[in-house]
């Protein structure tokens, strides 16, 4: 029994000797091939960094206001008789948009104005017979003070009737009506919204170290986000004297001539001020930058060995510091040398000493002025 017992511990010993000769000879061989493995080169475009001349600009996003905007409200409550205007045409100033009914008004003046020809008759009867020395100068007075009153009375029933038409105190573009025929309107009622196009002002605001940069007549050009692309070149016609002290920003006002109808009041617009002054700088394609919290950096494609010795093409990752943004591209102020290859696309899966590949059929967009496809 015995002995039976002691085969049957030696066959269980030598199976799991086995068994683990087997899976050490796995162990060293998957270690083996995990050292001689290598990541697959990623397929990057490139782009030679070379200095070229930098315009020195402010930028900021600013908000297109009109010249003169309003919305037209009721001055005297009534109920709307007539609207002589449809929604979103232009209209001139002085135009008619809105009348109310003055039936009732319209009687008392009539009823006001034979009160009134009633007391010019008088006071010119009066007028005869004081120069006749009939009666005494002051009943002349009484009867004059009448006429006064009553002339008046019939200026002031006018003025109310002309009140309860709705002029367009200047030209421009009314919105959407907000009142209907019939309807009872109190006073301040809103009645539609009127906006004149051109010219239009661009409000933007820059930070008070650069205001002293900027000067009242220099260009300005904006750029919309909107279909309507570049719009027409401007001016600077005013500068805040006062910094806003939450912000630390200065206000800054341009004039756009808006013949198109491009701008619209409440959009918003990139405003770019050239300060005139140019400078040779290595520029990059936005797309090339890898931005972090911790520090912009780039990636420059060069030879590189790896650890078995072998030369591949790698990157290597260099941090940069960015000047101003124009288009497409960005100023390198410092950390890249003219000539040097820099990855303009796929840096978000690079990695240091990373091996790579380039592939430059397919550029990223580098164009200080781009015109992209929905614009």
């Amino acid at each position: 029994m015995n002995k039976r017992m002691i085969q049957m511990l030696v066959a269980v010993v030598l199976f799991l000797s086995i068994i683990g000769f087997v899976k050490f000879q796995q162990i060293q061989g998957a270690i083996a091939a995990h050292k001689s493995f290598s990541m697959p080169p990623e397929a990057v475009t490139t782009v030679v960094a070379q200095p070229q001349p930098w315009e020195a600009t402010v930028e900021a996003t600013g908000s297109v206001a009109p010249v003169q905007g309003v919305t037209l409200s009721a001055d005297q409550p009534g109920v709307v008789a007539a609207i002589t205007f449809q929604s979103g045409r232009f209209v001139r100033s002085g135009e008619t948009l809105v009348r109310l009914d003055t039936r009732q008004e319209r009687a008392q003046l009539a009823s006001t104005q034979a009160q009134r020809d009633l007391a010019k008759t008088a006071f010119e009867r009066s007028k005869k017979l004081l120069e006749q020395n009939v009666i005494a100068q002051a009943e002349f007075d009484q009867v004059a003070a009448t006429y006064k009153q009553a002339e008046a009375a019939v200026n002031e029933m006018a003025a109310g009737i002309d009140r309860k038409t709705i002029r367009a105190p200047f030209s421009g573009r009314v919105g959407i009506r907000q009142v209907n025929i019939g309807q009872y309107v109190h006073s301040g009622d809103p009645i539609v919204p009127l906006q004149s196009e051109d010219p239009m002002y661009v409000n933007f605001t820059v930070p008070q170290q650069q205001a002293p940069l900027l000067h009242v007549g220099e260009a300005v050009h904006a750029v919309a986000d909107s279909s309507a692309g570049a719009m027409p070149e401007g001016r600077i016609t005013a500068i805040n004297p006062v910094v806003d002290e939450t912000t630390r920003n200065v206000q800054v006002q341009a004039t756009f001539h808006n013949a198109h109808g491009r701008l619209r009041a409440g959009a918003y617009v990139t405003v770019r001020v050239g300060l005139g002054k140019s400078a040779t700088i290595v520029a990059l394609p936005s797309s090339a930058i890898n931005y972090a919290p911790y520090g912009n950096s780039i990636f420059i494609v060069e030879k590189m060995k790896g650890p078995d010795g072998k030369e591949y093409l790698g990157v290597r990752q260099q941090f940069v510091q960015l000047g101003a943004a124009q288009g497409d591209r960005v100023a390198i102020l410092t950390g890249v040398k003219p000539g040097e290859q820099v990855v303009s696309s796929g840096v978000f899966k690079l990695r240091p000493s990373a091996a790579v590949v380039v592939n430059n059929k397919v550029q990223p967009s580098n164009s200080m002025t781009p015109k992209p496809e929905d614009s």
